[in-house]
């Protein structure tokens, strides 16, 4: 049982719509710290879990993006076109058989091994998605295909592979937005796992 189960009475959900994914409103009792009850009302977003995979080579210090539309990009700025890590939904899988699959259908690149480096909520406040995030070293000779997702489920996916100091210049420029890649690039450079002018 969770822990801290005790802190919530009296849930009860309403399905607003179940067209693409389920989003409900909640309402819910939380036991606040100071021992008294608040009634509280919140709409939740589930889309399943995900996972994400930052695709790095050593020799070349580069790494593997992907650029594609986003509709909510879209209607935040007008453009849409938003560059990210390879991702997508668990679909019931294992987050590493997920991944590994997903990074070919993307970039094309046939990964056999990954690393999970962290699991993430990105949206904690509306959506119940957590991200398993992976990386994983590449090379030329694993490359099976063009990449650029699958056409019948609308992705029309653009590889991009960037030397790793234009992809952290890409982060401070405000080219890359996207939270996850972020993240996921952050951490080979913390970790030094590619090299950097700085």
């Amino acid at each position: 049982m969770n822990k801290h189960a005790q802190h919530i009475r009296n849930l009860k959900d309403q399905l607003l719509s179940d067209n693409w994914y389920t989003l409900k409103k909640y309402t819910f009792e939380l036991l606040r710290r100071d021992g008294r009850w608040q009634e509280q009302s919140r709409e939740a977003y589930d889309r399943g879990n995900g996972a994400v995979i930052l695709l790095y080579n050593k020799v070349k210090n580069t790494v593997v993006l992907t650029r594609q539309f986003r509709l909510p990009v879209y209607l935040g700025n007008g453009n849409g076109f938003l560059i990210e890590a390879a991702a997508g939904l668990l679909d019931n899988a294992s987050p590493e058989s997920r991944i590994i699959a997903e990074a070919e259908e993307e970039t094309g690149f046939k990964v056999t091994t990954v690393e999970k480096v962290f699991e993430a909520y990105m949206s904690p406040g509306s959506v119940t998605e957590k991200l398993f995030f992976f990386i994983a070293d590449y090379s030329d000779r694993q490359r099976s295909n063009d990449g650029g997702g699958l056409a019948d489920e609308g992705e029309d996916i653009e590889v991009l592979e960037w030397p790793f100091e234009r992809a952290l210049g890409a982060v401070k420029s405000g080219e890359i937005q996207d939270a996850k890649t972020i993240m996921l690039l952050q951490y080979l450079a913390m970790n030094a796992l590619l090299r950097t002018n700085g």
